[in-house]
C-alpha cells in the first residue's frame, strides 16, 4: 500500500509541477502585462473581466458535471482528460504573451485579447484541474494518504513556482519581452511533459481494485441517462449542506485575497518599495521567494494538520492574517523591510493554507457520498459547484484594485506625469488596500469558519465509501 501511495503521489504531484511553471507566471504577470505593457484602458479591462466572470461561472460546473456523468471517455476518465487537455492548455497559456496588433490605435483589441486569453486559459485550466482534484479524492480515502499527496505536491509546486524568480533574473520580468516570450515557450514544453507523465502513470483505487482500499457502497442512485431533474436534484443536494456553504464562503474570500496578491504584488511593491530605497535584488527575491516559501510552509504545517486537523490550522491562520495586517498598518509603509516581510508572509502563508483546502473538499465529498449513499463520489461535481460560487472572486479582485488605482491616477504614474502630492496619495491608497484586504478577509473568514463541523477527519482513517 505504501508503494502504491508513493508512486501515485509522485505521478499526481508532477502535474502540480507543470501547473506551477505556468500558473505562477500567468497570474503574476498578466495584469501588469496588459496595464503597463499593452496599455489597456480601465474600460476595456473591466469589460473583459465582466465577460470573463460570466464565462467563468458557466464552464466550471459544466465541465464538472460532464466529468462525473458523461459517457464520453475524455470527460469521464480523469487521466484521459489530462492527457488530451494538456497540449490545448499549453497553447492557452501562451496566448497572452504575444501582442495581436498596435493597441495604441485599436484600444478595443487589447480588451478582446485579454478576454480571449483569460477565457481559453481558464477553460483548459478548469478542465484539467477538475480531473486532477477528483484524483486527489479517489486515490485514497485516508486522511494520512491525502496529506502525503499534499506534501509531495508542495515539493513539485516549489520547483514549478520558481519560474517567477527565474523570469526576474533571466528576463528582468517583463522588461525584456523577447527573452520573456522565449522563456514562456520553454515553460510550455516542460509543462506539457509533466502533465503527460501524470496522465500515463497515476492510478486510483478504482483502477487497482485493491483489497486494502475500501470499496464503494452498492449502487443505489446511479442513472444511466441523467435527466435535467436529476441533475438539478444532485446540485441542490450538494449546495444545501451547511459545511459546503461555509467552505464555499471562506474559499471565495481566500481566492479574492489570492488573486489580489497574484496580480498586484509587483505593482504594489514597485510603488511602495522604490529602487532607491532598497536594492532591486530584494524585490526579485520577494517575487520569487514568496512562491518558494509556500511549499516549505506546507511541509512545516503538515505535521500540525495531521495532529490537530485542518479546521484548527485554518482558523489560526485567519487570526494571524488579521493580526499581521493590523500591525503593518500601525507601523506604516515607511518601514520598508517590515513591509517586505509583510508582503512575503501575507502571500506565502496565504497560499500555503490554500493548499490544505483540498482536504476540506475531500471530506465534503465523502460526507455527501455517505449521506446520499451514492455508488461513486461526485468528486468533479463538488469541486465544480465550489468553483461556480468562488471563481467570480478571480475577476472581482482585479476589477476592484484597478478601479482604486485609476481613481488615484495610476495611468498618470505610468506616463510619469504625476506630482509629488499625487504620488504620495497613490502610495497611501495602495498601502491602505494592502492592509485592508487581509484584515477584512481574515475577520470574515473567522466568523464563517467557526461553525464548520467536520473537525476530526484526521483521527478517522477508516472512512468507508
Amino acid at each position: 500500500m505504501d508503494g502504491y501511495i508513493h508512486k501515485n503521489a509522485v505521478a499526481y504531484s508532477t502535474l502540480l509541477f507543470s501547473f506551477g511553471l505556468m500558473t505562477s507566471i500567468f497570474n503574476f504577470y498578466y495584469v501588469k502585462l496588459f496595464l503597463s505593457v499593452y496599455g489597456i484602458s480601465q474600460y476595456w479591462f473591466n469589460i473583459a473581466q465582466l465577460i470573463y466572470l460570466l464565462w467563468n461561472a458557466i464552464n466550471d460546473p459544466l465541465f464538472a458535471y460532464w466529468q462525473d456523468n458523461c459517457k464520453i471517455e475524455i470527460f469521464r476518465n480523469r487521466k484521459t482528460a489530462i492527457l488530451y487537455g494538456a497540449p490545448f492548455f499549453v497553447v492557452s497559456f501562451l496566448l497572452a504573451w504575444f501582442p495581436w496588433g498596435d493597441y495604441n490605435e485599436t484600444k478595443w483589441l487589447a480588451g478582446v485579447h485579454l478576454f480571449v486569453s483569460m477565457a481559453c486559459y481558464d477553460a483548459l485550466y478548469t478542465f484539467i484541474l477538475l480531473a486532477h482534484c477528483a484524483l486527489y479524492a479517489e486515490i485514497s480515502p485516508k486522511h494520512e494518504d491525502r496529506l502525503r499527496l499534499t506534501k509531495y505536491s508542495q515539493v513539485a509546486g516549489m520547483l514549478g513556482s520558481s519560474s517567477v524568480m527565474l523570469a526576474e533574473f533571466l528576463c528582468d520580468g517583463l522588461e525584456n519581452m523577447r527573452a520573456f516570450q522565449i522563456y514562456v515557450l520553454i515553460l510550455g514544453v516542460l509543462g506539457w511533459a509533466g502533465m503527460y507523465y501524470t496522465a500515463t502513470n497515476v492510478r486510483t483505487a478504482h483502477d487497482l481494485k485493491s483489497a486494502s482500499i475500501p470499496q464503494y457502497l452498492p449502487k443505489s442512485d446511479a442513472s444511466p441517462d441523467p435527466t435535467v431533474t436529476s441533475i438539478f436534484s444532485q446540485f441542490i443536494q450538494v449546495i444545501r449542506r451547511k459545511n459546503f456553504i461555509l467552505f464555499v464562503t471562506i474559499n471565495f474570500l481566500q481566492i479574492f485575497h489570492n488573486y489580489y496578491l497574484h496580480n498586484f504584488l509587483a505593482i504594489f511593491a514597485d510603488e511602495l518599495i522604490p529602487s532607491r530605497a532598497m536594492p532591486k535584488l530584494v524585490k526579485k527575491l520577494l517575487y520569487g521567494g514568496s512562491n518558494l516559501l509556500v511549499p516549505v510552509l506546507v511541509l512545516c504545517l503538515s505535521p500540525l494538520v495531521a495532529k490537530r486537523g485542518y479546521y484548527k490550522v485554518l482558523l489560526w491562520s485567519f487570526y494571524f492574517k488579521v493580526g499581521t495586517a493590523a500591525l503593518m498598518f500601525i507601523f506604516g509603509y515607511e518601514w520598508r523591510w517590515l513591509l517586505v516581510l509583510f508582503f512575503l508572509f501575507d502571500r506565502s502563508l496565504h497560499k500555503a493554507i490554500f493548499n490544505f483546502f483540498n482536504l476540506v473538499v475531500s471530506d465534503i465529498i465523502d460526507e455527501d457520498q455517505r449521506e446520499y449513499r451514492r455508488s461513486h463520489p461526485l468528486s468533479s461535481s463538488v469541486f465544480g459547484y465550489n468553483a461556480l460560487f468562488t471563481k467570480p472572486a478571480q475577476s472581482l479582485a482585479p476589477m476592484m484594485i484597478v478601479a482604486i488605482l485609476e481613481a488615484n491616477n495610476y495611468q498618470d504614474r505610468l506616463a510619469e506625469d504625476m506630482s509629488v502630492a499625487q504620488h504620495e496619495a497613490l502610495k497611501a491608497a495602495i498601502f491602505s488596500v494592502a492592509c485592508a484586504i487581509p484584515f477584512v478577509v481574515g475577520i470574515l473568514q473567522v466568523i464563517v469558519w467557526r461553525p464548520y463541523s467536520i473537525r476530526d477527519s484526521h483521527r478517522d482513517d477508516n472512512k468507508m465509501y
